[in-house]
């Protein structure tokens, strides 16, 4: 059963850094594209960043030059580096693994980054 789960949200000061962590498992076949997804209630979940097996990456505009997405492949764990945090970045952060060979997204439930002074 594959299982994603998100750490590292909490509540931090504007100009802040935050670290969000991902772990996934359950594959036999491994998780080709991770990436993280933030909702704000009563709008759409959009695109924070996404990151290939190759290390190719992919930002939002709002976050390009501020967070770092990063990977592990032999740990299946992906990190979001999170810098010069605006309020504006105030969502709940969720992580997705995507199941190599037979496909599928799967997705944790989700952690809250809370930017606030």
């Amino acid at each position: 059963q594959v299982q994603v789960v998100e750490s590292g949200g909490g509540l931090v000061q504007p100009g802040g850094s935050l670290r969000l962590s991902c772990a996934a498992s359950g594959s036999i076949f491994g998780f080709n594209a991770r990436g993280w997804y933030r909702q704000v209630p009563g709008k759409q979940r959009e695109l924070v960043a996404s990151i290939t097996t190759g290390d190719n990456t992919n930002y939002a505009d709002s976050v390009k030059g501020r967070f770092t997405i990063t990977r592990d492949n032999a740990k299946d764990k992906v990190s979001l580096q999170m810098s010069s945090l605006k309020p504006e970045d105030t969502a709940v952060y969720s992580c997705h693994a995507d199941r190599s060979i037979v496909g599928g997204r799967y997705w944790g439930k989700g952690t809250l980054v809370t930017v606030s002074s």
